[in-house]
């Protein structure tokens, strides 16, 4: 049997992690052969420890043949030592009245000791997905940590904004949703990102071919993805743990597969797309091997996409000010 890879995850006893770990264990996320050590990180509240003993319980009552072992902790350097992946789930969610350069600050200090954890104990080729928001600026905040691990190993999430597009375009075109491909999101996971629906396909053809209507495009398409968040906290009174969960699994999946299809993460800008250097943009990217990417470089856009693009943009370089004294 394959050694088992050792895999951490953040904010364990959350709801997304307990969505998203038995799907873990099951080989969803790393394949049906290889084995897995979970590492399960939480914050030193006694409930909240007693709350991760439950999910550790269940995984062992779920008998998984690929779960090796069950770590939890409260000590980061414990979960992340040798790490071959940092799932980093939990952030301090924004609460009421909160102002959001307060939240930037306060979750900077979490990602500041991550990934400074990270860079000392992890594996040599560890890598790290930001999950908990804002995931892109925390993302660049662990990666300012790093002396030992390359910047390029920690990504962000936007793989569940690429979800939610692809799954819109398919309801309005009434086609399955494996109709979509080619649907990109560029900027922050925010609703300033950019749903790239002009180079999207639709059964092959051109999605602005099947679907002529550029109002319902520009209009409802873009916030419905950008705002769809807030709708489910709205409908379900809670976030959209399940789909968060889905989304870090298809992430890690595609990011762990070399292939030729293309997804979207936020990774460390080198200026394409216009995005300024230093901070953490989605972009059409590649995987050329286990954790490793290739932005795809090239794709034109017109006024009304560049315009989307240089707002996110523009949102970055703010989060990235308002964090500066933390960089």
């Amino acid at each position: 049997m394959a050694t088992p890879l050792r895999v951490a995850v953040t904010g364990a006893a959350g709801q997304i992690g307990y969505a998203l770990l038995p799907r873990i264990a099951a080989g969803e996320m790393f394949g049906k052969d290889q084995p897995i050590e979970l590492r399960l990180l939480e914050i030193p509240v006694e409930q909240v420890q007693k709350a991760l003993q439950g999910v550790a319980m269940e995984l062992d009552d779920c008998a998984f043949p690929l779960l090796s072992r069950i770590v939890c902790t409260d000590d980061p350097r414990e979960a992340f030592g040798d790490a071959d992946w940092c799932l980093l789930v939990g952030s301090k969610p924004r609460g009421p009245g909160m102002e959001r350069a307060d939240l930037l600050k306060d979750n900077g200090k979490i990602f500041i000791a991550q990934g400074k954890a990270i860079d000392e104990v992890g594996a040599a080729d560890v890598k790290a997905v930001v999950v908990g928001n804002p995931c892109n600026t925390n993302a660049m905040i662990a990666a300012n940590q790093f002396t030992r691990i390359p910047r390029e190993s920690i990504t962000a999430m936007t793989r569940l904004d690429q979800n939610r597009a692809a799954s819109q375009l398919a309801q309005k075109a009434g086609v399955a949703v494996t109709e979509v491909d080619d649907i990109v999101i560029y900027g922050n996971h925010s609703p300033s990102m950019f749903a790239d629906y002009f180079h999207a396909t639709i059964g092959g053809k051109p999605a602005t071919d099947v679907i002529t209507d550029a109002a319902w495009l520009q209009e409802d398409f873009l916030p419905k993805v950008g705002k769809r968040g807030a709708e489910i906290i709205a409908a379900r009174g809670l976030s959209s743990a399940m789909s968060a969960a889905n989304a870090l699994i298809d992430h890690v999946k595609s990011l762990y597969t070399p292939s030729d299809d293309v997804h979207s993460i936020a990774v460390p800008s080198d200026g394409s797309y216009g995005f300024a250097d230093g901070v953490w943009a989605s972009v059409p990217v590649k995987t050329t091997g286990k954790g490793v990417y290739e932005v795809q470089k090239g794709l034109t856009h017109d006024a009304f996409a560049q315009g989307k693009i240089d707002a996110s943009n523009a949102e970055l370089v703010e989060e990235r000010e308002t964090v500066a004294e933390l960089l």
